[in-house]
């Protein structure tokens, strides 16, 4: 039995009004060092720079996910059938700290430093963390179980599928806040439909039929959201120059060339891999105070790319055609472009994915009206038609323009 709070705690949420926090363990859970390190890390990174509301935290992403984690339970009564109370924990835990393990700028850390979050999350739950200590006062099993459910091992089938997935609580969190904080008008989902429509048959997360225009209008708003907002090519600009100051920095610390003592907590992991004490430490805050103390060092490269970046005078970019290689070499070499300062940067994304060979993508099912299951492009005319035409890819390259430097 897992105690409630004499008094529940409450957030103020833009988008939900208050988010609701009963339980014990999810209230101590928050107050943890390693989740309020999430108030440090923004959501949306380079999207800033072009959507200038776009400030908010992976910490109000945390709430809102777990906040829609709690509406799913509270909404659909065969879930409290099929999930016991250890179980109902379990998920609402796991909702709460799913993104506990991102790293500063996510995705470019990711990228450079091969710092995969779900892992690193996994290891801030298990390890000797403030996480893990409270998890281990409620029950010795809670940790490793939620775990599991970050890394998708499919002990806990059901609430992985409803935790990430084509459509889950994560997915629908972040469209809808991430639209908010843009301005995007693209993000407006019909979440309380999609939620009601919910159901689970043969331990499947499934929607009634009820649901499929809901769904459509999910797919759509997902799709226009990252080719509008995610994959803004500024945005990328952005998130390409931090790939590039990162390289840097790995590459002269790895030949000791950067002995700078401000660097020692990225150092260690680099040189480590994944150490509590210093991932704790990589925030958004230590980047900008390094690339800030770096723009005043002796290395050229480095300092010029942390000037331009602070700056915000970010790299060029021009569309990539496979026709076009002369194009682009006449550009390297014409501004005399080290490693540091181009890519050609690929991007791909699908309105719904129904590969049936990829294990990892798990169709949204779809409760007919004549009870039986199908997927939902076997309901949906739209989203039929846009599994193999709504696929876009887009490849540009990113480059320092010296001639006007």
């Amino acid at each position: 039995m897992f105690p409630k709070l004499e008094r529940k705690k409450v957030f103020r949420d833009p988008l939900y009004g208050y988010i609701y926090v009963t339980e014990a363990v999810i209230s101590d859970l928050i107050d943890t060092k390693e989740f309020q390190r999430l108030r440090r890390i923004r959501q949306l990174s380079g999207v800033s720079m072009v959507f200038h509301g776009a400030e908010h935290s992976r910490f109000s992403h945390s709430l809102g996910v777990y906040s829609l984690a709690l509406n799913v339970l509270e909404e659909v009564d065969i879930l409290k059938q099929k999930l016991s109370e250890y179980e109902q924990i379990v998920f609402l835990a796991s909702a709460l700290l799913h993104d506990v393990g991102h790293g500063p700028y996510s995705h470019a850390f990711e990228h450079v430093f091969k710092v995969r979050h779900e892992k690193s999350t996994a290891l801030i739950i298990t390890g000797n963390t403030e996480i893990h200590e409270v998890l281990n006062r409620y029950d010795a099993h809670l940790a490793a179980d939620i775990a599991s459910v970050i890394l998708k091992t499919g002990k806990f089938p059901i609430i992985e599928q409803l935790i990430s997935s084509q459509l889950d609580v994560d997915r629908m969190d972040y469209l809808e806040r991430d639209a908010f904080h843009t301005g995007a008008a693209y993000g407006r989902l019909d979440k309380d439909r999609i939620i009601r429509m919910l159901t689970i048959v043969d331990n499947q997360v499934v929607f009634k039929e009820g649901a499929v225009h809901a769904i459509e209008n999910y797919l759509m708003s997902r799709y226009h959201m990252y080719w509008q907002v995610y994959y803004h090519p500024v945005a990328r600009s952005y998130e390409v120059m931090l790939e590039s100051i990162y390289k840097r920095i790995l590459d002269l610390i790895k030949s000791h060339q950067l002995n700078d003592e401000y660097a020692d907590y990225l150092k260690i992991i680099i040189e480590n891999g994944f150490e509590e004490n210093a991932y704790f430490e990589l925030d958004d805050y230590y980047v900008n105070g390094l690339i800030k103390r770096f723009s005043h060092c002796d290395d050229l490269i480095l300092s010029k790319l942390c000037n331009e970046f602070l700056k915000r005078k970010l790299f060029k970019y021009i569309s990539v055609n496979t026709n076009q290689e002369q194009i682009f070499k006449d550009i390297i070499d014409r501004n005399h472009l080290t490693a540091y300062e181009y890519k050609i940067d690929y991007i791909s994304q699908a309105t719904y994915l129904v590969d049936e060979f990829d294990i990892a993508v798990s169709k949204i099912l779809i409760l007919s009206k004549d009870g039986e299951l199908k997927t939902l492009d076997q309901i949906s005319p739209i989203i039929r038609g846009l599994s193999t035409s709504g696929i876009k890819s887009d490849q540009k390259l990113y480059y320092r323009d010296k001639t006007h430097a």
